[in-house]
């Protein structure tokens, strides 16, 4: 695809209001450096807020260029599902051009290059980017440390699925009929669905997202859960 025309990110959010404002401050970084390339590209964030009993809604309210998407399922996979719609009936306000969606987490911090290099992929016929994470190093013990470094990669080709560092189209997200409703590794089911079907991929090592390496998340089984077992 061409430079895409509209860049929307799309982050799930539940109970998040401590981690909440550093993600979008992040994210507020990241859109100045795609402006300052990309005048023409339009950019807007949108935080689905699920099941949220905290401030999470007061900190999205307080930002500028940010909607908040309400819903209450309880599930990551919803989510996710429910910001892409919103994106999506934005991006058709203004006829012509294509989507990117953007896609990370309410407990990350994506680097200032995040947006730039997805719409660089992008515009060199990527329509799905799959990038890296690494946990913040004061969350974690020295041990469980060494052992993420030990079973992750960081290089361009690697292996992983992280939601908190996702790039794709529209076009591609449609084709595979999108987040599937799963509470635990939607965004390995869509990158899966997305290579079945041809679409052109990249994993790139380049804008690692730093996220929380907290070992007590918000669902059994998922990042935290697998934080919590490392150096066990």
């Amino acid at each position: 695809m061409s430079t895409p025309a509209k860049v929307a990110v799309v982050v799930p959010a539940r109970d998040e209001e401590t981690l909440l404002p550093g993600c979008l401050d992040a994210i507020d970084v990241a859109i100045d450096h795609l402006r300052a390339d990309h005048p023409d590209v339009a950019v807007h964030v949108f935080v689905a807020l699920d099941a949220c009993r905290d401030g999470s809604a007061d900190v999205v309210a307080r930002r500028p260029g940010v909607t908040a998407v309400p819903l209450a399922a309880g599930c990551v996979g919803r989510a996710r599902a429910a910001a892409v719609e919103a994106a999506s009936e934005w991006a058709a306000g203004s006829p012509g051009g294509t989507l990117w969606l953007a896609n990370t987490d309410a407990d990350s911090v994506v680097p200032p290059r995040w947006l730039t290099t997805q719409v660089r992929l992008a515009a060199a016929g990527f329509d799905l980017v799959v990038g890296t994470v690494r946990p913040r190093p004061a969350d974690l013990s020295e041990d469980a440390l060494a052992a993420w470094h030990a079973r992750h990669s960081s290089a361009h080709g690697h292996e992983h699925v992280h939601g908190a560092n996702l790039g794709f189209a529209m076009a591609a997200y449609e084709a595979v009929g999108g987040y599937a409703p799963l509470p635990l590794h939607e965004d390995v089911d869509l990158v899966t669905a997305m290579q079945e079907v041809g679409i052109g991929w990249i994993a790139t090592g380049a804008i690692p997202v730093t996220t929380s390496g907290r070992a007590v998340g918000r669902v059994s089984g998922g990042f935290a859960s697998y934080l919590g077992k490392l150096a066990t």
